[in-house]
C-alpha cells in the first residue's frame, strides 16, 4: 500500500507542477496574441487575494548605485559651496528683476511728497476754498471784469480760435487734394487718402466721395470731433458706452476739484515766496524755490495730461463715436526728445506731420530743415497762447521750445537707453517751472510793483 501510495503521488505531482508552469506562462503572455514590445511594458502576474482584489505590491528600494550618487552630492555639497557667477547689479548677470526696487521708489516718492504736503499745511494751513476761484473773477465791481477773468477766458478763448484754426486748415487742404485728384479723374476715393484699398471692400459702410462731404453736417462734426486731421470718412464706434462715459465724466469733475485745490494750497504760497528772491536776483533761493515748485508743477501737468488727453477727449470721442482714441502714446518711455514730442500729443503731431512736415520735404526742404520749422511754429503758438492772454511779450515759451533742438541733438548724440530717458524726464520737470516762475515774476513787476510805487 505504501509502495502504491508512492508510485500514484509521483504522477500527481508532475502533473501539479506542470499546471503550476502552464498558469504562470499563460499570465506572462499578452492578451490576443500580442507581443511583448507592443504592449509597452512587461506584465507581471499579480497573484490575487480572496474578495476578488490584488494584492499591493511593495515599493521596490533604490538600486544602490542611486545610493551611492546621493551620498557623494551631499558630500560635495559639503566639501564645496561656491561657483563663478555675476553680481545682480552687474550688467553681465542679465538680471532684469528690479520690481522690488521700482515699490521701493514709489513708496519713497510717497512719503518724501507726504512730508511737502504736510509741512504746507503747517506753514499755511488750509488754503484751498472754491468760493475763493469764483470771487477772483468778481474782487472789484468798480474794475470788473477782474484781471483773472481776462487772463483765463482770453487763454481759453486764444485755445479754441487755435484749435479751430488748424481743423480749418485741414479741412482746407483735404477738400483741395481731393479736387486735384478728381480732376484727373478719379473714380472712387475714400475719406483717409492714407488708407489701403482693401478698406474700400470692406463691410457694409456708406463711404461719402468727394463732393458729397461739402455738407454743414459734415463739417460740424469734424469742428466737434478730437482730431485736427480732416478725414472724408472717420473710423466709427458702433455705440454709445453709457458706463464708459460715465466713468470719464466722473474723471473730468474729480480732476478739475483737484487741480484748483492743488493750485490754491501749494502753488500759489510758492509762488508768492519766490518773488522777493527772484527781485535780488539770490541765485541760491532762486534755486530752492524753483525746485520746490518743482514737484507740484510737475504733479499737475501729469493731472491735467490726463485730464485732457485721456478723459475729456475720450469723452467726446465716446458721445460722437468717433474710432480713433488714440490721443497718446508711450512718451512716458521716450528715450530722445524727438520721441517725447512725437508721442504725448497726437493729435498735434499728426496735423504738423501731415499738413507741415510732409509738405516741406515735398518742396525740396531736407529733414533737418523741416524739423527745425515744426519746432519754430510750435515755439510761436506756445508764445502766442501765454503772452496775449497776460498781455506782455517775453519770449519765455518761445525760447523753451527752441531749446529743445539743441537739447534733441544732444540726447540723441551722447545719451542712450535709460540715460535718454532720465534726460526727457529732468527736461519736463525743470524746464516747466523755470517758464512759469519767469512769467509770474515778469507779470507781478508789470502790474502790481508799479502800482505799489
Amino acid at each position: 500500500m505504501l509502495g502504491d501510495g508512492n508510485a500514484t503521488s509521483g504522477p500527481l505531482a508532475r502533473r501539479r507542477r506542470a499546471t503550476l508552469a502552464a498558469e504562470r506562462r499563460a499570465s506572462v503572455q499578452p492578451v490576443n496574441g500580442a507581443s511583448a514590445a507592443a504592449c509597452g511594458s512587461p506584465v507581471t502576474a499579480q497573484p490575487s487575494v480572496p474578495g476578488g482584489g490584488k494584492k499591493l505590491e511593495r515599493p521596490s528600494a533604490p538600486p544602490p548605485w542611486a545610493e551611492r550618487k546621493k551620498r557623494r552630492a551631499e558630500a560635495g555639497d559639503r566639501l564645496s559651496c561656491h561657483k563663478a557667477q555675476e553680481s545682480l547689479l552687474s550688467s553681465a548677470s542679465g538680471y532684469r528683476n528690479y520690481r522690488g526696487i521700482l515699490n521701493w521708489c514709489v513708496v519713497m516718492l510717497v512719503l518724501s511728497n507726504a512730508r511737502l504736503f504736510l509741512e504746507n499745511l503747517l506753514r499755511y494751513g488750509i488754503l484751498v476754498d472754491p468760493i475763493q476761484v469764483i470771487s477772483l473773477f468778481l474782487n472789484d465791481p468798480y474794475s470788473w471784469p477782474a484781471a483773472c477773468l481776462l487772463i483765463v477766458g482770453g487763454a481759453v478763448a486764444l485755445g479754441t480760435y487755435t484749435i479751430l484754426f488748424l481743423k480749418l486748415y485741414s479741412y482746407k487742404d483735404v477738400n483741395l487734394w481731393c479736387r486735384e485728384l478728381s480732376t484727373i479723374k478719379v473714380k472712387k476715393l475714400v475719406r483717409s487718402l492714407s488708407c489701403p484699398l482693401p478698406q474700400l471692400s470692406q463691410g457694409d459702410e456708406h463711404k461719402v466721395c468727394y463732393p458729397g462731404n461739402l455738407t454743414i453736417r459734415d463739417m460740424y462734426y469734424f469742428v466737434s470731433a478730437p482730431t485736427l486731421c480732416y478725414e472724408l470718412n472717420f473710423p466709427r464706434s458702433p455705440s454709445v458706452r453709457m458706463s464708459f462715459l460715465l466713468r470719464r465724466l466722473f474723471e473730468m469733475l474729480f480732476f478739475t476739484q483737484l487741480l484748483v485745490g492743488l493750485i490754491q494750497q501749494w502753488m500759489i504760497p510758492i509762488i508768492r515766496s519766490s518773488m522777493k528772491p527772484l527781485e535780488d536776483m539770490d541765485l541760491s533761493r532762486m534755486t530752492e524755490r524753483l525746485l520746490r515748485l518743482a514737484v507740484p508743477n510737475h504733479l499737475l501737468w501729469l493731472m491735467f495730461f490726463y485730464w485732457f488727453f485721456h478723459s475729456s477727449m475720450n469723452f467726446t470721442a465716446e458721445l460722437l463715436c468717433f474710432g480713433d482714441r488714440q490721443f497718446y502714446r508711450d512718451w512716458w518711455n521716450s528715450e530722445s526728445v524727438t520721441y517725447f514730442w512725437q508721442n504725448w500729443n497726437i493729435p498735434v503731431h499728426k496735423w504738423c506731420l501731415r499738413h507741415f512736415y510732409k509738405p516741406l520735404l515735398r518742396r525740396g526742404f531736407g529733414k533737418m530743415a523741416s524739423q527745425s520749422a515744426v519746432f519754430l511754429l510750435s515755439a510761436f503758438f506756445h508764445e502766442y497762447l501765454v503772452s496775449v492772454p497776460l498781455r506782455m511779450f517775453r519770449l519765455w515759451a518761445f525760447t523753451g521750445m527752441m531749446a529743445q533742438l539743441p537739447l534733441a541733438w544732444f540726447v540723441g548724440r551722447f545719451l542712450r537707453g535709460n540715460y535718454g530717458n532720465a534726460a526727457v524726464w529732468m527736461s519736463i520737470i525743470i524746464g516747466q517751472p523755470v517758464a512759469v516762475l519767469m512769467y509770474v515774476h515778469d507779470y507781478y513787476v508789470i502790474n502790481y510793483r508799479q502800482e505799489t510805487d
